[in-house]
């Protein structure tokens, strides 16, 4: 059995497409792929946003079902509703069908939205830094991950290497001088909201003018992680409104502060994650 979150999936199918550009019917070696690894196929989070996942997933779901694999997934989406009023939907249709036919539906909708309910129990922003926070960071990592993870992984973001604190399938945990003390850019904070639906910071410093450089990269992680509705979970040296203090970038802290306080509030954290 391999259970993966579904982008992840993509990502991989994506990744072995690349290696194959001048195969004939590439789909169908990409399936060969995964039946030898596995018989079943475990989608967390199927749920489709790209255009070119969607052109894909019909010849790749023929391909697979052809071979016999199972696909068992969850969603938060029923499969009629998948990549509604998305670009070119009427060729992601025989994906659906697909779906449909090779599957039984099965609504386990208990009304209880048991993340959710984590998260209002949790706390989002802990100041100051103590060992209550760390402790605190740890226990929601293992409440809302749905595998245990693995402790100081080193996970590959954009060709490079980036350490965690501990990482699941939809779950990451970083130091903050691993993600805005080092040279990571936008583009590292992009691949990261995409592949992560929660990320967890531990031990934000005290930011201003001294820091700046570190100021501007946890903006634009903000930014990121706030464009694709990522939940992100804050231990911090200061309170979100004390945590910059006079420098070059107090306009732009503002609005930072602004979204880090938007991204508490359950209407943000019920909203479903943009991988």
């Amino acid at each position: 059995k391999m259970r993966v979150h579904f982008h992840r999936f993509m990502h991989r199918v994506h990744d072995e497409l690349k290696k194959l550009k001048n195969t004939s019917n590439p789909l169908n070696v990409v399936a060969d792929i995964f039946k030898s690894e596995t018989d079943i196929n475990f989608f967390d989070e199927f749920f489709v946003q790209d255009i070119t996942d969607a052109m894909l997933l019909g010849g790749l779901m023929e391909a697979l079902f052809e071979r016999g694999i199972v696909l068992v997934a969850t969603s938060n989406i029923v499969p009629d509703e998948l990549y509604r009023n998305g670009l070119q939907r009427a060729r992601f249709l025989p994906a659906i069908e697909l779906v449909k036919a090779n599957t039984e539906i099965v609504n386990v909708d208990s009304g209880v939205d048991y993340r959710l309910r984590t998260l209002e129990q949790a706390e989002i922003f802990h100041s100051p830094l103590d060992k209550q926070a760390d402790d605190n960071l740890f226990e929601y990592f293992d409440k809302l991950s749905p595998e245990p993870g693995v402790l100081d992984k080193e996970i590959e973001i954009e060709g490079r290497m980036i350490k965690t604190r501990k990482v699941s399938d939809c779950i990451a945990m970083f130091e903050f001088s691993e993600l805005c003390e080092t040279a990571r850019s936008q583009v590292d904070y992009m691949e990261i909201s995409r592949l992560y639906n929660t990320v967890i910071l531990s031990n934000v410093k005290s930011l201003g003018q001294a820091n700046d450089d570190a100021a501007r990269r946890f903006i634009a992680l903000v930014d990121e992680f706030y464009e694709r509705h990522v939940t992100l979970i804050i231990s911090a040296e200061k309170p979100i409104t004390e945590l910059y203090s006079e420098g070059n970038l107090n306009f732009e802290f503002k609005r930072c502060i602004s979204r880090l306080q938007e991204m508490q509030s359950l209407e943000y954290l019920a909203k479903e994650h943009l991988a």
